[in-house]
C-alpha cells in the first residue's frame, strides 16, 4: 500500500513528544550552523546574529572555510569536537537530506530545517522529499522541527535559533507569569513576540513549518512541561494529526497551565456538504472549539486576543466567584461595560448590605452606587473615596473580578494604576484593566503588564469575552459528575447498533432515523407508513385529527423543500386530497424514491428546537442544540458542545442560547420542560458517542416543545460510508 504523505500520520497517530524529547532542541547548550556563511543577510548569518545573547557553544559548518570572522568552521558534523544539541540547516532544499542524515549520524538532539519547497508546494515529488526527512529521524533521537520552518526563540537562554528579526526587549528572569507561544507561522509568532516591547513576559516562541516530525502539538506539550513557561499561547491553521492536539491539551490541562488556541482557517467549507441542518450549524471550527474547550483550552475568536487571553488567565488563577464588577470615572464606559456584560452572559450582581452603605458613604450623592458602579470625575481630586469604594467591592464575596476602563493616559492616570495594583494585591482578586485610550502604550502599560493582579485589555468586547472563557474553563476544571449522565441499557445500544446495520442507505429516511433514536429514550411523534388511501385513512383515525402527511423517499431528505409535507389536516377528506397530492408529486422529483406516505399524529403548537451532532473522525462527536424549524441555518443562535454530557451541562447549552429566554415561554408559546429537553440532549450524546464509528450526523428538526409534551416530529441519521 502505498501511504502519502499525511494519510501516514493519520492512520498512525503517534503519541506526542514531551518535555524531555525536546529539551536538547529547542534549549540547546551547544548549536551549530550547517551552511554558515560570512555573506550579509545569509540565513545563516541572520541566524548567527540572533544568537549574540547565547551563552552556549555555537558551531559553524562550511567546508569552503577555515574561519568565518572569529569563529573556526569545520567541514562537517562528524568534524566536531562535542555532539551538538541543535542543528540549523541553512542550505538549499536539495542539499538537505544529506544533513539531517548526518545529524541522525552523530547523535544531535534535534534538526531546524528552513529550507521550503517541500509539502506545502503541493507536488507529489516534493511531499515525498518531505517524507523522506521524516522517515531519516523516525527511529532516532534526534527531533526535526520543519521543513520550511522560521525557527524558534528560546528567550531563556538566549537561543534564538531563527533566520528573521528578533525583538530587542531583554527577558526578565524575576517578571512572571511567563508565556510560551507557539505558531505554525514564524512572522504571526514575532507578532505575538514583540509585546515584549511593551513589558509582557515571553520565554519562548516556537514555530512548526511543515511539522514532517515535532509539530504544533509537541510544542504545547513541550511548554506544558517547562517550568519557565507559566501560559501558552497557540495559533495555528490546520493540522493533519488533530488529536495531538487533544492530547497536548490534556497535558496543558495537567499541568494547570491556560492553553489559548486561535486557530485560522475557519471557513465552514466542509460543512457545506454536510446533508443535515446539524451539519452546517456545527462547521469545522465549532467541532474543533467544543473538542479542545472540553479539554480546558481557551479558543479564541481573534488573533489579537491571545496574548491579552493568555496572560489574564495565568495571572487570574481560579475565580473566587462568577460575578464581575465594573468600576468607573465615565458613565459611558459604564453603558459599554453593562452592554458586553450582558453580551457574554457575565453576571453583573448589584452591590448590597455593607457593601452598598460603603459606597452611599464615600461618593458623591451624585454618583452610581451601582453595578457598573460610576464613581465621577470628582475622584480626579481626591481619589480616597475611589480607594475606599473600590476596596468594599473587591472584599465583597460576590465579585470575582473587576472590570476598570481607562479612558485617558497620563501621570495621573499611572498613579491610578498603582493605586489598583495595590488594591488587587490586598483581596487577591484580578482587575482587567481596559485600555481605552488610542495612546496605546502610553504611562501605565507597562507597569499593568508587569503586574500579577492586573490584566491588560484593548477591548471592552474581548475583555468580558475572556472572563466568560475564564469561568467555562473552570467548569471543566472542576469535572463532571459521571453519575449524572444518562445510563443507557445495552440492549439499547445493541438494537440502534442493529438497525444502523440492516439500513440500505447512507442517509437514513426520517422513519428509520426516529425508530433508532427511540431506542435511546428519544420522545418521537406516532406515525405509520402507508402505501395505500386506506391505510393513511385508516391511520389518521387512529392518531386522531389532526394529522399530518409527508412523502418518504430515501431521496428527499429535507421534505419541506420539495413542498412534501401536509398539515393540519382535519378530516378524512383532507387526508385522501393530501395523499394523492403526494403521490402525484413523487412521479415529478427526478429519480426519487418512493416508499410511501408516513402518516403522523399532529403535535401540539410550540417552541421548536433543534437537537443534533456529529462526529468528527478525529475530534470525535458534538452535540450541537438550536432554535428549530427550516430556518435553523439563518439565526447564527447554536451552542455545540463535545459529548457525552451530563445533565447539568446540557442545561448549561440551552441558557448559552441567545434565544434561552424563549424556553421560558414566548407570546402565546408555554415555557419549555427544560429538565427533559436537557434529558434529550444528553441522550443524543450518548447515542452518537456509542455509535462515533457508525454514523456522521444525527439531526431532530424540529423537536417541539409545549409544555411538559416534547416530541421530535422530524429525524434524519447519516451513516459513514464503509
Amino acid at each position: 500500500m502505498n501511504i502519502q504523505i499525511g494519510e501516514r500520520s493519520r492512520l498512525f497517530p503517534r503519541a506526542v513528544y514531551r518535555h524531555a524529547d525536546l529539551q536538547r532542541l529547542l534549549h540547546p547548550e551547544r548549536i551549530a550552523i550547517v551552511g554558515a556563511s560570512p555573506r550579509a543577510g545569509a540565513f545563516s548569518e541572520r541566524t548567527l546574529h540572533n544568537l549574540s545573547a547565547f551563552a552556549g557553544t555555537i558551531d559553524l559548518i562550511n567546508a569552503r572555510y577555515e574561519r568565518i570572522g572569529e569563529r573556526l568552521s569545520y567541514p562537517s558534523l562528524h568534524a566536531l569536537p562535542a555532539r551538538p544539541d541543535c542543528v540549523v540547516v541553512a542550505l538549499p532544499f536539495d542539499l538537505v537530506e544529506q544533513a539531517v542524515a548526518e545529524c541522525v549520524e552523530v547523535g544531535a538532539g534535534g534538526v531546524i530545517v528552513y529550507a521550503s519547497g517541500y509539502a506545502e508546494t503541493g507536488v507529489a515529488e516534493r511531499k515525498e522529499m518531505q517524507a523522506r526527512l521524516a522517515d531519516l529521524v523516525s527511529s532516532s533521537p534526534t527531533r526535526l522541527l520543519g521543513p520550511n520552518c522560521y525557527g524558534y526563540y528560546n528567550f531563556l537562554n538566549g537561543a534564538n535559533v531563527a533566520f528573521g528579526r528578533t525583538v530587542a526587549a531583554r527577558f526578565d528572569p524575576l517578571q512572571r507569569p511567563n508565556l510560551g507561544l507557539v505558531s505554525q507561522s514564524g512572522a504571526l509568532g514575532m507578532a505575538l513576540a514583540q509585546a515584549m516591547e511593551r513589558g509582557v513576559a515571553i520565554s519562548h516562541m516556537l514555530t512548526a513549518g511543515n511539522s514532517a516530525d515535532v509539530g504544533i502539538a509537541d510544542l504545547v506539550a513541550y511548554l506544558s512541561e517547562d517550568p519557565n513557561c507559566d501560559s501558552i499561547g497557540c495559533v495555528f491553521e490546520g493540522t493533519e494529526t488533530p488529536r495531538q492536539i487533544l492530547e497536548a491539551a490534556d497535558i496543558a490541562r495537567g499541568a494547570g497551565k491556560p492553553l489559548v488556541v486561535y486557530k485560522a482557517g475557519r471557513s465552514n467549507a466542509g460543512s457545506a456538504a454536510a446533508l443535515s441542518h446539524t451539519g452546517s450549524v456545527a462547521g469545522d471550527y465549532a467541532i474543533w472549539k467544543a473538542a479542545c474547550e472540553a479539554r480546558g483550552a481557551v479558543m479564541v475568536d481573534d488573533f489579537e486576543a491571545i496574548v491579552e487571553v493568555s496572560l489574564f488567565l495565568a495571572k487570574a488563577g481560579r475565580p473566587k466567584a462568577r460575578g464581575a464588577i465594573a468600576v468607573v470615572t465615565s458613565g459611558g464606559a459604564g453603558v459599554i461595560a453593562a452592554d458586553k456584560g450582558e453580551a457574554w452572559r457575565v453576571p453583573m450582581p448589584q452591590p448590597t448590605g455593607e457593601t452598598l452603605a460603603i459606597l452611599k458613604e464615600n461618593l458623591p450623592e451624585f454618583a452610581a452606587c451601582r453595578n457598573p458602579c460610576d464613581v465621577t470625575a470628582q475622584v480626579l481630586n481626591d481619589d480616597t473615596p475611589l480607594r475606599l469604594s473600590a476596596g468594599a467591592l473587591l472584599h465583597d464575596q460576590q465579585y470575582g473580578v473587576a472590570v476598570v476602563p481607562h479612558p485617558f493616559a497620563d501621570a495621573i492616570g499611572e498613579q491610578r494604576v498603582k493605586m489598583w495594583k495595590e488594591l488587587g494585591e490586598n483581596h487577591d482578586k484580578i482587575i482587567c484593566y481596559v485600555w481605552c485610550s488610542e495612546w496605546l502604550e502610553g504611562p501605565g502599560v507597562r507597569q499593568i503588564e508587569a503586574s500579577r493582579n492586573l490584566a491588560l485589555f484593548r477591548s471592552m468586547d474581548r475583555c468580558f469575552a475572556a472572563i466568560a472563557a475564564w469561568h467555562r474553563r473552570e467548569e471543566v476544571s472542576r469535572g463532571s459528575d459521571a453519575s449524572d449522565r444518562i445510563a443507557v441499557p445495552s440492549y439499547a445500544r445493541l438494537e440502534a447498533e442493529r438497525l444502523l446495520k440492516v439500513a440500505t442507505t447512507s442517509a437514513l429516511t426520517e422513519r428509520e432515523s426516529k425508530e433508532i433514536l427511540v431506542t435511546y429514550g428519544v420522545p418521537v411523534v406516532a406515525e405509520r407508513l402507508t402505501t395505500r388511501l386506506e391505510e393513511a385513512v385508516e391511520a389518521a383515525e387512529q392518531f386522531g385529527f389532526p394529522v399530518v402527511l409527508k412523502l418518504e423517499s430515501p431521496d428527499i431528505l429535507h421534505k419541506t423543500e420539495y413542498g412534501a409535507v401536509r398539515i393540519g389536516l382535519n378530516d378524512t377528506g383532507t387526508v385522501s386530497q393530501a395523499f394523492w397530492e403526494l403521490d402525484a408529486l413523487a412521479s415529478k422529483i427526478p429519480n426519487a424514491r418512493r416508499n410511501g406516505v408516513l402518516v403522523q399524529k399532529m403535535a401540539r403548537r410550540g417552541l421548536e428546537i433543534m437537537v443534533g451532532g456529529r462526529v468528527d473522525p478525529e475530534l470525535g462527536p458534538v452535540v450541537v442544540v438550536s432554535l428549530g424549524g427550516t430556518l435553523v441555518e439563518l439565526f447564527s443562535d447554536s451552542v455545540t458542545r463535545a459529548a457525552p454530557l451530563t445533565h447539568a451541562q446540557a442545561l448549561k447549552m440551552l441558557h448559552d442560547l441567545r434565544a434561552a429566554k424563549a424556553l421560558k415561554g414566548f407570546r402565546d408559546l408555554p415555557a419549555a420542560d427544560t429538565a427533559r429537553l436537557a434529558d434529550v440532549i444528553c441522550r443524543v450524546g450518548e447515542f452518537l458517542l456509542d455509535h462515533k464509528d457508525q454514523v456522521v450526523e444525527v439531526d431532530i428538526n424540529p423537536l417541539i416543545c409545549s409544555g411538559d409534551e416534547l416530541v421530535a416530529v422530524d429525524a434524519l441519521v447519516v451513516r459513514r460510508y464503509s
